[in-house]
């Protein structure tokens, strides 16, 4: 099992490759194609969830809706 810290790692890889709009990521020696940047999103997501379990928290994640009549 990977520890945190080689999980932020990986984590700190995606999101500097999301930024600059490679879809590919080298890591150890592995290289992996994103075929989007929602699939590179979902990857981080995944990895902040393991990081979370690593840590022994939870990863929670709040949506809040607001409406409004425009009064």
């Amino acid at each position: 099992m990977p520890t945190s810290t080689d999980l932020r790692a990986r984590r700190d890889a995606l999101v500097a490759r999301r930024s600059s709009g490679v879809a590919r990521v080298s890591y150890d020696g592995k290289t992996v194609d994103y075929r989007s940047v929602a699939e590179i999103d979902r990857a981080i997501e995944a990895l902040e969830r393991e990081i979370a379990a690593a840590e022994g928290r939870q990863f929670v994640r709040h949506v809040r809706v607001t409406a409004s009549k425009g009064l």
